[in-house]
């Protein structure tokens, strides 16, 4: 059995302060750090997700002068800039792979990304091996939920941290947590991981 840990998208864009802020994000980051701190030697792969949109266009109708939140949104996470940069409180040493979506076109789940060598996250978990993965970061309720539902499609049995991920909202959060249990993502408080 090899272990993925997917972080998904901890950039200051998404924590408190940035352009999308979600309550929690700062927590989210120290608290992806303290876990990294015990747990990232039992991973095989650590794969950390970045928005990194396009400064000169609306990225395929992702950003919007009146966003709707659901389909389009503000100007976020533009490639190269502190927005798209990681959360500061997210210690990024064990990252084995990073990876960049969004780069045009929108994207919310990690699997739409690909790291500078051009290997997307199924290539990645495809070379490692992985059989189990576990998602954190943000938002529970857009990239988070993409990401774990694009996992399980891949067939690896996904764990979602319960307490390292924040969402936009707590009805459409509550929301995508259901939907990933219904299909077979195990919810589990960080806490409880086994070693």
């Amino acid at each position: 059995m090899s272990r993925a840990l997917l972080i998904v998208d901890v950039q200051n864009d998404f924590t408190e302060g940035g352009a999308l802020a979600v309550a929690g994000g700062d927590a989210v980051a120290s608290g992806v750090s303290a876990f990294l701190a015990e747990h990232a030697g039992e991973y095989a792969a650590i794969i950390a997700s970045r928005d990194w949109h396009d400064a000169d266009s609306d990225n395929g109708g992702h950003f919007a002068p009146e966003p709707d939140y659901v389909d389009t949104w503000p100007v976020h996470c533009v490639a190269d800039t502190d927005g798209a940069a990681y959360d500061p409180l997210l210690t990024t040493d064990a990252v084995t792979h990073h990876v960049r979506k969004g780069q045009g076109v929108p994207a919310y789940s990690m699997f739409e990304g690909t790291t500078e060598q051009g290997d997307t996250v199924g290539d990645i978990l495809a070379a490692h091996g992985v059989t189990d993965a576990d998602v954190v970061g943000i938002a529970t309720d857009h990239c988070v939920r993409a990401s774990a539902l694009d996992a399980v499609a891949h067939g690896v049995h996904v764990r979602v941290l319960t307490g390292l991920i924040a969402g936009v909202g707590e009805e459409s959060s509550q929301a995508a947590l259901a939907e990933l249990a219904h299909a077979g993502a195990e919810l589990v408080p960080a806490g409880s991981v086994a070693r």
